[in-house]
């Protein structure tokens, strides 16, 4: 299982994150990076970032279907121990095929039944999305109750991908029912924050799990990851290893900031200004810091897939949605995490609190989406989440802050060159993505 976790905590993830954190609309990229922040598509230094997500997901996929092939012919296991390693290796295909899909469309559907063929035509998005929904449901079926580590898969980790597929596609019915099922397992809690420093319990680089987590990749000094450098200038003595401020925002220039701009929000705060020749106002995240990483490759910082606060506002959306109408749990679960960004008991009421009696279903809708921007900074989400309200509310909301009007083809990566050269089930004009 070591070699299918791997590589989705390979090289890969600091590219992944980085590029769809320079497209959400609250930040910038800086440097190379800054030219994924204009939207009209990648540039050669940026479609070779990309590339490593591919080859990164496609290496944890080869890994998890070598365990799925083989398993079932080993003579050391019992029947369920061989049950639980299909379905954690089946949890990372899935997880993988879900990054895939929503960064580049429908892909080839590598599995244990064809991953000796080279040339395998790209499958319709249907096609990936039943893969990834069917890996799923038999992972969290047969996955244990607890991981065997942290970071591992769980049956609550499963359960948390496979509503946030179902999210994602619109199933609302479904996403809410089984985010439901991860809140009322009572496993989770939210991590108590009463001042900004307290977010060191939740994301600081010395801790090892929380109440909060349910599926993260984990890093330590001696298996590290870099993109704590990206948030970072070497100044500021937040990062042993320096800093490459690759990202930062402007709180006058960007509009997403400067309606925000609430001091008494701890997750505002979490932002400091910092100068890096940009102008006086340009500030940097401290979500994710290590002061004692011994070089910039092992930062210990552990990167958050799905924690509890997602999953709450998840569901208040999605049954806001599937039930055309706000209900008192899906106020309550949004509630709860904004209290606790306040510094208020999430479990209590609060001065804070949003009331049910001001909104309608699209504003607390709206309400909720950005909720969960301000929440998931930094984490490699907002893209993916105005990517999932439809390309014409994604540039709406894009241009809103930004300014900036979104290119068609910015919103699929190319797929890359050493695929189309090997993989000739792909015409590389034919089958490439719009604008590449």
């Amino acid at each position: 299982m070591a070699a299918a976790y791997g590589p989705i905590r390979g090289t890969g993830t600091i590219e992944a994150t980085s590029l769809v954190e320079s497209f959400a609309d609250y930040q910038y990229g800086r440097g190379s990076w800054a030219a994924n922040s204009n939207y009209d598509g990648l540039n050669a230094t940026n479609i070779g970032r990309s590339a490593l997500v591919w080859q990164d997901s496609y290496f944890a996929i080869r890994n998890a279907n070598l365990i799925i092939l083989n398993v079932p012919n080993g003579t050391d296991l019992t029947e369920n121990e061989k049950l639980t390693a299909i379905a954690e290796a089946k949890f990372v295909r899935a997880f993988c095929y879900f990054d895939l899909i929503r960064s580049y469309g429908g892909v080839p559907i590598r599995t244990e039944s064809n991953m000796d063929e080279v040339d395998v035509e790209r499958a319709s998005e249907d096609e990936v999305w039943q893969q990834i929904i069917s890996d799923l449901q038999d992972s969290e079926i047969n996955l244990p109750d607890t991981p065997s580590l942290p970071g591992r898969g769980s049956k609550w980790a499963a359960k948390a991908v496979l509503s946030d597929v179902y999210f994602y596609r619109g199933m609302n019915n479904e996403a809410a029912a089984k985010s439901n099922e991860v809140i009322v397992s009572n496993k989770y809690t939210l991590v108590p924050v009463q001042v900004v420093d307290d977010y060191a319990n939740l994301f600081g680089p010395d801790v090892v799990t929380t109440t909060e987590e349910i599926f993260y990749k984990k890093f330590s000094h001696e298996k590290g990851t870099q993109y704590t450098m990206m948030l970072h200038h070497p100044g500021d003595g937040l990062v042993g290893g320096g800093g490459w401020y690759g990202l930062y925002t402007d709180i006058e220039q960007n509009n997403f900031m400067k309606d925000w701009n609430d001091p008494n929000d701890l997750r505002w705060q979490l932002w400091y200004n910092w100068d890096i020749g940009l102008g006086e106002n340009s500030y940097l995240n401290s979500k994710f810091v290590d002061p004692d990483a011994p070089d910039q490759n092992s930062n210990s910082t552990d990167y958050p897939i799905y924690r509890y606060a997602d999953i709450l506002l998840l569901n208040a959306e999605a049954e806001c949605r599937a039930t055309n109408s706000i209900t008192a749990s899906a106020m309550e679960r949004l509630n709860m995490v904004h209290r606790r960004a306040y510094g208020y008991n999430p479990l209590s009421e609060s001065p804070v609190d949003f009331d049910i009696s001001d909104y309608n279903q699209d504003t607390f809708i709206e309400l909720v989406i950005l909720e969960r921007a301000k929440e998931q900074q930094c984490e490699g989400k907002r893209w993916f989440d105005l990517k999932r309200l439809g390309s014409d509310k994604l540039k709406e909301i894009v241009k809103a802050s930004t300014g900036l009007d979104v290119l068609d083809k910015h919103l699929l990566y190319p797929i890359p060159l050493n695929e189309l050269e090997n993989n000739k089930a792909i015409d590389p004009v034919a089958d490439q993505n719009p604008g590449y």
